[in-house]
């Protein structure tokens, strides 16, 4: 039997099949879905009950290809604990294995145990409690606004001051810190604790600190005296300038590049990148404005990933809160959309992979295909 095939038969074999062709041509078109995002209307649910989220996430933007290498496929946002008035100051402690954050507003350290999931207040009061990390020890370093110190929980379960004055003043509210593998300790005073509702204010205006909170008199002063200053303490104990305060440019989030030779710092609604070099800081320099499409990502803290990529929190309109993701040379490669602005961020988890981000009044997780380069 021949198998070729001839023109005459190709024509009765075509007619045979018109029916078949007919039909597909009247069958309906698969229905494609978009799935629900922050900026879809109806937006997207991030509560339990809410329709799950279809892979990749809609919410998690690639500005560059190299983004794409920081990401698991099948991963998305998940938004884990919610009904914060301030979220911020997270942490992770590896060999607790749990995270910690701050809600500043309502005096309140929490801590996130990971086997479990369980949340529970951990510190009450904290006295304003802001920013957290832990030491290359394991020991808790915390910023107190109230009382306008750097704090930390030794493993015996007592507390060191560590600084609450620079040159017999006052600091301001210390903010953000990072510890450094030298030993010493950075962070940032700004003023953003003169509020009722963050600290306290100073004495002498229209708002009476001392109504309603158990902590005035143990107050050295009550009065911001000092700029808003970058600080550096030292193992020795001594506390020094890193950063003199510039005007426009008040300081907030830092943190440090995987080998320690360069601090990010927060500055005036950017991200600056210095040298670090025998404890002093050169070549100060703008890292990046943070404008993404001609939208500023207003930047509050920040982590640095081990191949020395930023993730920093973006609080800004709809659709550009959330998390901005910055490659060494300071270019925009990604962003993670979050439904209300993201103040900081930290990598938690046993391997460290995990993004545990504190926005305005939730907490969000998203696992990455990176680990964070730093303790705490």
């Amino acid at each position: 039997m021949s198998h070729h095939l001839t023109r005459r038969g190709f024509g009765a074999g075509a007619a045979a099949l018109i029916p078949t062709l007919a039909y597909a041509q009247d069958a309906p078109k698969p229905q494609l879905g978009m799935p629900l995002s922050v900026i879809t209307n109806p937006p997207r649910d991030f509560g339990p009950r809410g329709t799950p989220a279809i892979a990749p996430d809609p919410d998690i933007i690639r500005l560059d290809p190299s983004f794409g290498g920081l990401l698991i496929g099948q991963e998305t946002i998940r938004r884990i604990s919610t009904g914060y008035h301030l979220a911020e100051g997270p942490a992770w402690n590896s060999e607790g294995q749990y995270a910690i954050f701050s809600d500043v507003k309502m005096d309140t350290l929490y801590r996130y145990v990971w086997e479990s999931g369980a949340i529970t207040a951990f510190r009450k009061p904290s006295y304003s409690t802001n920013g957290n990390t832990f030491d290359f020890q394991g020991r808790q370093v915390s910023t107190q606004d109230f009382f306008r110190r750097v704090v930390r929980w030794e493993l015996d379960g007592s507390m060191t001051i560590l600084a609450d004055n620079f040159e017999g003043k006052p600091l301001n509210s210390p903010n953000d810190l990072a510890p450094h593998k030298d030993g010493s300790l950075w962070f940032t005073d700004p003023t953003y604790g003169a509020t009722l509702a963050e600290g306290h204010p100073d004495e002498g205006g229209p708002r009476d600190p001392r109504i309603g909170n158990s902590g005035v008199g143990l107050v050295g002063s009550l009065k911001q005296v000092l700029p808003a200053n970058v600080y550096r303490w030292d193992p020795s104990g001594r506390l020094e300038i890193a950063v003199p305060f510039e005007q426009g440019l008040g300081p907030n989030g830092i943190c440090f590049s995987p080998d320690y030779s360069k601090v990010y710092l927060v500055r005036g609604g950017g991200l600056w990148v210095g040298d670090v070099r025998g404890g002093k800081v050169s070549g100060l320099r703008q890292y990046t404005d943070c404008n993404i499409d001609g939208i500023h990502c207003s930047p509050d803290g920040m982590r640095c990933d081990s191949a020395g990529n930023i993730w920093s929190g973006s609080a800004s309109v709809l659709g550009y809160a959330g998390v901005t993701v910055w490659n060494p040379a300071g270019k925009a490669i990604g962003r993670i959309r979050l439904p209300e602005s993201c103040a900081n961020l930290c990598f938690a988890g046993p391997k460290r992979d995990w993004l545990f981000m504190t926005a305005t009044q939730s907490i969000y997780m998203f696992r990455t295909n990176i680990q964070g380069a730093a303790p705490g």
